[in-house]
């Protein structure tokens, strides 16, 4: 089986995702949240993690079955200089994780540390897409999310935590950030259907049967329970994921998120670390790029050409598709193209074959 990729210009691709989400009802801002969440994730992330604009699908079916509060309130329940617990209100999940991480950094400007627990929210897209936004006004940031139990504790063989995945971003002196977007999983649903679609095996850490043992069949795996990163290690932290958002933020943890599909009920904590607290910027910075070249100087294990930091790929695919246009999955292409005929918005892109996989 091959997979097709079509190429898709990344500016007018922006411009139909926020129109797509206007036609859906959201305000103007949180449309505008909304597509630049999911654009960043398209041109960070490999298309086989579903992490882009076929999120677009997602919400339309959301929004048609009622299931979400569109230009849901951000309510802030209790705050404090530092801390602030905010109420989501089950609207748009990356609406309600920028504005929290917006209030964090906020509050790390006159405290030094901000951090901000959401609750009542629903996914959130890349983590990644939160941390930046502290990055970006000289802050260290820390997003993390808790999510519906796929991941199998260690010595189970169901799942009981979320992928629960961790954002963590901080700026350099260099042309980006270094940013860190990781799953606690070994890999997510996603990637598994890329393999089964492309009729390969994938590793046998992936996931379990629903039996409880570990599979390299795609198919098979895809109902059973996924395996935490480091075996105990990835389990660990994503119990600690569920405590230090659902559980101490007053939302579901465990086997709530997800249960319902009219209330999702996940959470989310958003940290920022005011850089200019603790030295200058610019010597942080300095520290950083000193850093970054410590480990690219790094003697090379055979077959590597050479040592990337977090975020580098990202960086990359992200030069490159804002000049060569995206990569899209043909499946997705056209879903996109049947759900601008229902929104009754235009779709101006050409079925431009980039390749097969």
């Amino acid at each position: 089986m091959t997979l097709t990729l079509i190429r898709v210009p990344v500016d007018e691709l922006d411009a139909f995702v926020y129109e797509a989400f206007k036609a859906m009802g959201m305000s103007d801002s949180d449309a505008r949240m909304c597509a630049n969440g999911l654009m960043q994730s398209e041109l960070h992330c490999h298309p086989g993690q579903g992490q882009g604009v076929a999120g677009l699908l997602g919400y339309h079916r959301r929004i048609s079955n009622g299931w979400y509060t569109l230009n849901a309130p951000f309510e802030i329940v209790k705050e404090s200089p530092a801390l602030a617990l905010v109420d989501a209100h089950n609207g748009p999940g990356s609406v309600a994780s920028q504005r929290a991480m917006q209030l964090a950094v906020d509050k790390a400007k006159v405290s030094g540390i901000g951090t901000v627990i959401v609750r009542n929210s629903t996914h959130f897209g890349s983590s990644a897409v939160h941390a930046r936004i502290a990055a970006e006004q000289e802050c260290i940031g820390i997003a993390m999310t808790n999510a519906g139990p796929e991941m199998a504790p260690w010595g189970a063989a169901s799942g009981v935590v979320g992928t629960n995945p961790w954002g963590l971003a901080a700026p350099t002196g260099g042309e980006f950030p270094v940013v860190l977007d990781v799953a606690l999983t070994t890999a997510g649903k996603g990637m598994m259907r890329w393999y089964e679609r492309k009729g390969k095996k994938m590793p046998l850490d992936w996931a379990l049967t629903p039996e409880g043992y570990e599979t390299d069949d795609p198919a098979a795996a895809m109902a059973g329970a996924l395996l935490g990163i480091g075996q105990y290690k990835g389990f660990g932290l994503a119990m600690l994921t569920d405590v230090l958002t659902g559980v101490i933020g007053g939302g579901g943890f465990g086997l709530v998120p997800y249960a319902d599909p009219t209330k999702l009920d996940v959470s989310h904590t958003f940290i920022a670390l005011d850089i200019a607290w603790f030295m200058p910027v610019a010597v942080f910075k300095q520290r950083m790029d000193d850093f970054i070249h410590q480990i690219k100087s790094a003697k090379l294990r055979p077959g590597f050409s050479e040592i990337l930091v977090p975020g580098e790929i990202d960086y990359r695919r992200e030069q490159q598709r804002r000049g060569e246009g995206t990569q899209m999955d043909s499946e997705i292409f056209d879903k996109l193209r049947d759900l601008a005929q229902e929104l009754k918005i235009d779709f101006p892109f050409e079925r431009d074959v980039i390749s097969t996989v």
